[in-house]
């Protein structure tokens, strides 16, 4: 089973810059986007073959997620049950008979770290949301956090800047001391290099000065299943590029 993640920064703009292209050519099972910044009734575009599930915030144009599944889940639900956290479109579950799948755009800290105690409520009732289930979980999407120094091009300069704080990362850790396995890490745990999110200022892309910032998350029962770990670096269309796993399920 091929899944991919992708924060697209703007869905309908993401589709003026080869996102069909990529969607069509990569054929996953199931395809999880972040930051589509619509409504569904904006959409002027569909996926034959795929059921759609989308969440989108109150404010229009900001932040939002969605998910295209060639598989009928059992069941779908919509953030994660706390009024405060729910209005931004952030969450969408689908239970499978296997195991459950949980797409989330995490909140950014934001500059001057304005949002960080914010951010440190979520990391908390979003973690006690995915022990709540009693199926192996799959998490993916953008998380907004470089979990370690080999994650990010620069990590002493950014210490103090949203994603890279001592307080994500810490929590980061304690997500993962809670029965997750970053599955990029576990099959490559010393590459260097490998990033998903790039700065528009300076020509970062092109210098490769960047963050590794997107994942897949797997609970421990599912990390014997995972086959690959892929980066696709070279697909373009937003700040971020696609990132995608493939588990024996």
């Amino acid at each position: 089973m091929k899944m991919i993640s992708w924060n697209v920064n703007g869905l309908r703009a993401c589709m003026n810059k080869g996102f069909q292209d990529f969607f069509d050519s990569v054929d996953s099972d199931i395809f999880c986007i972040q930051e589509t910044k619509m409504q569904q009734e904006q959409s002027t575009f569909d996926f034959p073959n795929y059921y759609s599930f989308w969440n989108s915030a109150v404010k229009k144009g900001y932040s939002g997620t969605l998910i295209l599944s060639k598989m009928k889940p059992i069941s779908q639900t919509y953030g994660i049950n706390i009024e405060k956290h729910d209005n931004e479109g952030r969450v969408i579950t689908l239970e499978f008979e296997d195991f459950y799948l949980i797409n989330v755009y995490t909140p950014n800290s934001q500059r001057e770290l304005t949002r960080l105690d914010y951010r440190m409520e979520w990391e908390d009732d979003f973690r006690s949301y995915l022990l709540s289930f009693s199926k192996p979980v799959v998490v993916c999407g953008d998380l907004n956090v470089a979990h370690r120094e080999i994650d990010l091009k620069h990590p002493k300069q950014n210490t103090k800047n949203a994603g890279f704080t001592k307080e994500e990362r810490e929590k980061f850790n304690i997500l993962l001391d809670s029965g997750f396995v970053d599955s990029y890490r576990y099959l490559y745990p010393d590459k260097t290099d490998a990033y998903t999110w790039w700065s528009y200022m300076a020509n970062a892309r092109a210098k490769n000065v960047g963050w590794r910032i997107d994942y897949f998350l797997l609970s421990h029962s599912l990390k014997d299943h995972l086959k690959e770990a892929d980066i696709y670096s070279d697909i373009y269309g937003s700040d971020h590029c696609p990132v995608g796993i493939t588990l024996d399920i």
